[in-house]
């Protein structure tokens, strides 16, 4: 189905003002903004429209390195057929919103055309941080975040004879995935990180470490303790090298990925009235200052974030949830967001990495939190435990190269397990293959050794364990 782009833009104010015949307008076709739409349509009869410059229909974003490294095609991206849209009555509008108009219940589309809302959620994402680097706006420097983005590596590195070298700039998730892609085209990589090991913001300092040998191991030339300074032009104004800021050193290049994380796309919102910090103000409804306006995903920042939670959350899970949380209260049962216990899960290369509950790294544990670490001796293969030093109340898990089982440590987490609980059952919450080999026992074994105890398996999970 090919909507034209204003094919509704249409006041709606001439309409009965019955509760299912609002009008809901959604600014964002990422999971967030759809997660909402797909639930409001779930409760109620109301008019929904989507808005996004980006893209015709919704992708999942997280796939969009697979496209370019050929494991699937764009299309494969999206998960619902075309004509989901026109048969679930959710409209779509290609344009973007340079204005909200809070007094009037109007978004100014494109400059100049006008569409009407009675309620509208604010899903518009985040953008790619840049700090003022010289040369950052230059032709081959770019992030990868957008579609666009992804059709601009394409252009910008299709292949090795073009791209001769990849200089990326940031070491979070974003950056990582962007080594990969470039080199499983075999374009020669440069990684420039500030901190001392990789992600060691987030990661403690044995995972960190690991992670930094892997990526070291693929022929990634990573350069810790790193700072761009400044990208070159050539003769015709296009990127030709980067500057390193503490030595100076130039480092010829012909792709600039600037991965250094992102921050809430909310810059069309500036004189709009709405509340804004580094993201657009919410309440734990998910309401912004101006009533019948909410923030949800990426760009919605919590006056005080939730628990340990930061106040922005740009992960996909807390987007879909977010999603479904304001559908509730936009038909009629207004509800808080209640995300539970932290999780999340990235892929470094080829080691999965999953997090249940909280593992703080080295500069942000807490001073109650204690850690058990076990690595496999010649498998990039680790877990860290954390736990209450004083009362051994389970606090969370990391697991590298170790499938385990979301619903399990969900449950231990509401339970208040102590830490012996789960170093006894840990089987129980492997979630790999059944051929693969498991760890439980080596990893029982370091953990009674490390704190002078001596657990044993419960009978119920020997079988999972010496397999």
């Amino acid at each position: 189905m090919v909507y034209d782009k204003f094919l509704y833009l249409v006041t709606t104010h001439s309409l009965t003002k019955n509760c299912e015949m609002d009008t809901i307008v959604i600014i964002g076709n990422g999971i967030a903004g759809v997660s909402a739409a797909r639930h409001i349509r779930k409760l109620s009869d109301k008019r929904i429209i989507i808005v996004s410059a980006e893209t015709d229909y919704f992708f999942s974003r997280t796939a969009l390195m697979y496209v370019y490294m050929g494991h699937m095609k764009f299309e494969h991206t999206q998960p619902y057929e075309n004509w989901f849209w026109k048969k679930n009555r959710i409209e779509l509008v290609k344009a973007y919103v340079s204005k909200v108009d809070t007094s009037k219940k109007e978004l100014i589309l494109d400059g100049s055309e006008i569409l009407a809302y009675d309620k509208l959620i604010l899903a518009t994402g985040s953008k790619p941080n840049k700090f003022g680097w010289p040369g950052q706006d230059l032709p081959g420097v770019q992030g990868l975040y957008s579609k666009q983005d992804l059709d601009l590596m394409e252009i910008n590195a299709p292949n090795k004879n073009v791209c001769k070298r990849a200089v990326i700039v940031g070491g979070g998730l974003i950056g990582i995935e962007m080594a990969e892609m470039l080199r499983t085209r075999d374009i020669p990589v440069t990684f420039l990180v500030r901190e001392k090991s990789f992600w060691n913001g987030v990661l403690p300092d044995g995972e960190s470490a690991m992670i930094s040998e892997h990526i070291l191991d693929h022929h990634i030339d990573l350069r810790l303790g790193t700072n761009l300074k400044a990208i070159v032009p050539d003769e015709n104004g296009r990127a030709k090298s980067i500057i390193v800021e503490e030595t100076g050193e130039e480092i010829a290049c012909d792709l600039v990925g600037l991965t250094a994380g992102v921050s809430p796309n909310i810059d069309f919102l500036k004189d709009s009235g709405i509340e804004l910090g580094r993201g657009i103000k919410v309440n734990r409804y998910l309401e912004t200052n101006i009533p019948d306006i909410y923030a949800i995903g990426d760009c919605a920042e919590q006056h005080e974030g939730i628990g340990n939670r930061r106040p922005i959350e740009a992960v996909w899970y807390t987007g879909r949830m977010m999603g479904e949380t304001v559908a509730q209260t936009i038909c009629g049962n207004r509800i808080q967001y209640k995300p539970g216990h932290w999780f999340n899960s990235a892929k470094f290369l080829d080691i999965e990495y999953q997090t249940y509950g909280w593992v703080f790294s080295k500069r942000g544990r807490k001073d109650y939190e204690a850690h058990f670490h076990w690595r496999h001796p010649s498998e990039n293969i680790c877990i860290t435990v954390a736990f209450h030093k004083e009362s051994e109340q389970f606090l969370g898990i990391n697991t590298f190269g170790i499938r385990m089982r979301h619903e399990v440590f969900d449950r231990w987490l509401t339970e208040e397990r102590n830490v012996d609980h789960i170093m006894e059952h840990l089987a129980d919450a492997n979630f790999d293959p059944e051929f693969y080999r498991h760890h439980e026992k080596d990893i029982l074994a370091k953990y009674n050794l490390d704190n002078g105890k001596s657990i044993r398996p419960k009978k119920k999970s020997l079988k999972r364990i010496f397999v």
